[in-house]
Order: C-alpha cells, then structure tokens, then sequence
C-alpha cells in the first residue's frame, strides 16, 4: 500500500532517488547549514555530505578488509534512518554488495513507510535477499528484508541492545548522548560507529549549562570552537565506551556546517579500555594553545586530545574517489535535472572530501592547528598572510602543512609556533 501523498517528488542525492513530500521543497545544492523541517520523514539536504563521506567509508572499509576478516559480511546499521536515504545510498552506491547486511530502523511509521515504498520504487536491480541473524536473545529479528535491506520499526535503544553490528549510525535531531551507550554495546568486538551532532549551541561552547549536563565539558566561543567541539564528543564517546571495556581510534573526526560527524574504530579490550584517560585532557588557551591534563587560566574541556583522523583510511578519501563512487551516472538523473542541476551535484560531492586527504597525515598525529585571521595579528604583520605562501615557507623550512575541512580558513602543522610565526612574518 502506498503511503499518503505518494509519490511526491523525487530528489537525487548522490546516485540515490529519494521520494519527497510535497510540502518539503526542493532541496538547494551544497546547502551551508540545516534547511527548515517540514515535518514527519523530513530530509535535511545539510546533511549529504556526511552520507557521502559515510558511503566512502563503508565502502572503504570492504575494499581494504580492515574491519571484518576477508569473505565475513558487515552488519551495518542506521539506527534513526529516517527517509531511508543513508541506508539505501549503502546499497546503491557501495561494491561488494554481497559483504553486506544492510538495517534500516525508525520509530516513525509513516517515515518509515516512504523509506520503504521509495527502496521498492527504484530497485537496485540484483536481487539481492538474506536471513538475518537471531537475535543476543535467540529470537527471530522483527521487520522484513526488502531488496537487500531490513526494514524495522523500533526503538533504536532497544533494537542496538538485542542485535550484534559492526558498523553502526547514529544521526539524531540535536544530541546522540541518549543513544551512545546502547550503540557502545551494539557494537561487536570490532566495529564502527559513527556519530552526528547537531546541539552546536553546547558543543561549541554557547549553551555552557546543556554542555556540563549532556557532555561533562566547557567549551569557549572562539577561532577554535569547532574542533573543540569535534574533540568534546570524541571524549564523550571515549568515556562511555572504556565503561564497557572498549576503546577508540578516530578514523574521521570534522564540523561541517551546522554539525559535529565523528567516525570512529571501537574495539574491545580491557588493556586499551583503561588507558582512555591518556588521551583525554583540556585545551588552554595560551600563544599558542596547548593540551594539559589539568585545567588552567582560560580552558575547554575535557576533551580528546589525540589524533582525530586515521591517516591511511581518511588519505583515501580524495575528490576523484567520490565521485567515482557516488556521482550520478545517466541512468540516475531525475527527468527535471538540467545541465546546472548536474555540475552542481558533483561541485556538492567534490566538496564533501575538501581537504581530507590532504589533512589526513597530520590530523593523525600530534599538531598545531591554526586560525589564519589570527595568524598576520600574533605574528605583528597586521594582515592576514597568504596560505600559498604559509605553505611554502612552512615546506621550506621541513615541516608540513595542510589546509583543514573547518567553517574557518585554518591549517594544521608540525611546525612549531616560532617558525609558524617567522614564515607568517616573511608571507606577507
């Protein structure tokens, strides 16, 4: 049975068509921050690019076989799938179908209904059926697997606690601390979870009473807000996962627009489990900032202090690799999309791995992470230096540069803070 309003309108996110209600207008390409809701099964266009690089990930973690040992399937699993369009970009746009086992789960019927009714609208076409696995419980798993995905609709708490993944997403409205812990659990010896945010007003340090109670932290509203609030929920998820004998390697960790994405390695292990501390500490600000275990002067935190990417897995996620995974082929392109509607589309995926790969060696180790509009006023130059020469000079001198995927013109170093500001004095 069709649901109400069927078939509304058709939009494409990355080689995906999703049915929209007629009163969601039609999303804007490469939008910069979350689009009204419009109600019940609202697809928020913002949100894309964190699917895209989703995408990239999953798929990245079949082709190199760093998750599961080689020929196991992936039990992957979006919990609060909403449209439906994350889950069903896993089965259209990822290779190796056949690796993986695909969940869909919604507490919202009438949502869920349009995820389902667009899955079957637009088939992926290679009869792809499987049995899912019982249960913690032994029990048969509610819902019913439709071309490849398992539709359920649930509580997501509940269907994490029952059901073993190893790749798991949490994309709620506003804060995920309510799902973590069960997602935590959910998750086998080895998995990935992936964590959106979108309480920024707390993350970022605007909302000082909702960070001390969702998050336990302090965050100031500056240059640096954005990655304090990447590393605050980063910290959040390391503390609830050591409880339950996990740790955490960050595989890619950024703000992009109006939320805060964190994808992460979990792994069970008492040892590793009790050294979360180790990489959990304040960031204070001095000239330059520094991490210190202790809060001192003017401060944030605490917060994850180490690596934020893996270099390996984030340095492969480069332009040409989106687009040859989720740019729109012929076959895909809705009837109304013009020329404009296609170059824009790859313009949106191209810029949803802006500066990753390049950023991914530093981000994986120990660095400096630096606001160019402050950079030309600590340096004494009064001018904001150019970043092409930052870079040279930077290079110049043996170290390493490379620009951030951050809401503000920033850069990450090895350099340290009086090279950084001698090259910055000779780039003006």
């Amino acid at each position: 049975m069709e649901p109400e309003g069927w078939p509304g309108h058709i939009w494409l996110e990355g080689r995906t068509s999703v049915h929209l209600r007629n009163h969601q207008p039609k999303p804007s390409h490469m939008p910069r921050g979350p689009a009204a809701k419009t109600g019940e099964g609202f697809l928020n266009p913002a949100m894309a690019p964190a699917r895209t690089r989703s995408v990239m990930l999953l798929a990245d973690a079949i082709e190199h076989g760093w998750l599961v040992p080689e020929g196991k399937t992936i039990r992957a699993l979006d919990a609060l799938c909403a449209t439906g369009v994350r889950p069903r970009r896993w089965r259209k746009e990822i290779p190796s179908q056949e690796l993986l086992r695909i969940t869909a789960n919604d507490l919202d019927s009438d949502a869920l209904a349009w995820a389902r009714q667009s899955h079957k609208f637009n088939p992926v076409g290679d009869n792809l059926e499987w049995v899912p696995e019982p249960s913690r419980f032994a029990r048969e798993q509610e819902g019913v697997v439709e071309d490849g995905i398992h539709w359920i609709e649930g509580d997501a708490n509940k269907l994490m606690i029952q059901a073993p993944f190893q790749w798991i997403d949490l994309d709620p409205f506003g804060s995920p601390v309510g799902f973590l812990d069960a997602a935590i659990q959910a998750i086998s010896r080895v998995g990935v979870l992936e964590v959106t945010a979108t309480d920024t007003a707390a993350l970022c340090g605007s909302a000082k009473t909702s960070a001390v109670r969702r998050y336990g932290a302090v965050g100031i509203t500056d240059s640096y807000m954005h990655d304090d609030a990447t590393r605050i929920l980063l910290g959040t998820i390391a503390r609830i996962a050591a409880m339950h004998d996990k740790s955490i390697h960050p595989i890619l960790s950024l703000f992009d627009g109006h939320h805060v994405r964190v994808s992460v390695l979990l792994k069970r292990s008492k040892e590793e489990a009790s050294d979360w501390r180790e990489s959990i500490g304040y960031r204070i600000r001095s000239n330059p900032y520094h991490f210190s275990k202790q809060a001192e002067g003017e401060f944030s935190g605490p917060m994850w202090t180490g690596p934020i990417f893996d270099a390996n897995i984030a340095g492969r996620m480069t332009a040409e690799k989106a687009i040859s995974l989720c740019s729109g082929k012929d076959e895909d392109l809705p009837e109304d999309w013009d020329d404009i509607d296609i170059e824009h589309s790859k313009r949106e995926i191209e810029r949803t791995v802006r500066h990753i790969s390049e950023s991914a060696e530093l981000l994986s180790q120990d660095h400096l992470l630096i606001a160019v509009d402050e950079l030309g006023i600590a340096a004494g130059i009064g001018q904001i230096p150019s970043m092409k020469k930052i870079k040279s000079g930077l290079e110049d001198a043996g170290f390493k540069m490379a620009r951030c995927h951050m809401p503000e013109a920033m850069f990450a170093t090895n350099a340290d803070w009086q090279t950084i500001l001698e090259v910055a004095r000779s780039a003006k």
